[in-house]
């Protein structure tokens, strides 16, 4: 693919993906279209965002009549014909789905290879210097799996995608607050096998980097344990003091305000009035429970790490409400916010 020949004057760009095509994603996208997002108020107005919409019209259409809406984008064929600023969104029409293979609010291979091909075209778009951004409405991994992907997730999927070789993972944010997370989608029997200083710096690294590029410079981190009370001195566990407080200290060498380990089940209390602006916690559950709990139609995922900004929702297709018109697009909404204020201008049109 090659670049287009205005990246040097062009609008920033940000790709929205539709998501898995039997969710929730195709009538989200249509309703933030519609309703619009509030962007990032500290970008100039020569540094605007362009919205580019990648999918199957028909598809879009679909979603946009779930919602009670209707819509009317500029169609584009080939990623070198988006104009270099653009009056609002933008439909590039380079992918297809079967509509007799659509079956909504059901898991299927079909949709999953639907969305392998979006993330594969973004991803080439990114890497040519055509887009800036990625934001997708929410996928199933289940569906991406029955259609070949061998990645544990689509962050490895786009990781591998783009090019890149260094440590990544996913960083949540909901109103301010940010956590990330030393083991992800492992069972959790495998959990205490993975925690160790070696894994652990590198998150504590990955969330501090991820929270300064969406422009707060120093941000105050909170490290949770593993154990009940964070170990209590021993008695319930020694990953606490042999390997957790080791890291955090290395973390503060590197002049990351880092601290901890504090016990898992207050730690997220504490940052929620204002202690902390990001935690750092062992595994899966320990922040997705709390953060889901304080606002799951809110939530943002970002792939921390990547060579490309690239976000999503946190919440699922929510297959048993797709098609009624009641998904609420406030989690996409924040993650395009979040996603457009993390663009850098500088990098505009180089490759990824």
């Amino acid at each position: 693919m090659t670049h287009s020949s205005n990246t040097s004057t062009r609008s920033s760009r940000l790709a929205l993906l539709l998501g898995d095509p039997c969710g929730i994603g195709p009538e989200i996208v249509a309703r933030v279209l519609v309703e619009g997002f509030e962007e990032d108020k500290t970008k100039s107005s020569t540094d605007r965002v362009d919205i580019v919409v990648i999918g199957d019209p028909w598809l879009l259409d679909w979603g946009a009549q779930c919602a009670g809406l209707s819509l009317n984008l500029p169609h584009y064929n080939s990623p070198e014909d988006l104009p270099a600023s653009a009056a609002g969104p933008m439909l590039l029409t380079g992918l297809t789905f079967p509509q007799d293979e659509h079956t909504p609010g059901r898991m299927s291979a079909a949709a999953g290879s639907y969305v392998l091909q979006s993330l594969d075209y973004a991803a080439n778009l990114a890497r040519a210097g055509i887009i800036d951004g990625i934001c997708y409405a929410s996928l199933n991994k289940q569906a991406m799996h029955a259609a070949g992907s061998s990645h544990e997730d689509e962050l490895r999927y786009f990781a591998d995608r783009l090019g890149v070789s260094r440590y990544v993972g996913e960083v949540n944010t909901l109103d301010g607050l940010w956590t990330s997370r030393v083991t992800s989608h492992i069972p959790l029997r495998a959990v205490s096998e993975h925690i160790s200083v070696a894994e652990i710096l590198p998150a504590i690294r990955l969330i501090h980097h991820t929270i300064r590029q969406s422009g707060l410079p120093s941000p105050r981190l909170a490290v949770a344990g593993l154990n009940p009370h964070a170990g209590e001195g021993g008695l319930f566990g020694n990953e606490e003091d042999d390997v957790i407080r080791p890291a955090v200290e290395a973390a503060q060498e590197e002049d990351i305000a880092a601290t901890g380990p504090y016990p898992p089940d207050t730690v997220f209390l504490r940052a929620s009035r204002g202690e902390f602006d990001g935690v750092v916690t062992m595994y899966h559950d320990q922040g997705q429970i709390a953060m889901k709990l304080l606002g799951f139609e809110r939530g943002v995922t970002v792939h921390g790490g990547l060579s490309t900004p690239i976000t999503t929702p946190a919440h699922g297709t929510a297959f048993d409400i797709v098609g009624q018109g009641v998904a609420s697009p406030q989690a996409l909404k924040q993650a395009l916010k979040l996603c457009s204020q993390m663009l850098n201008p500088a990098q505009r049109g180089q490759p990824a």
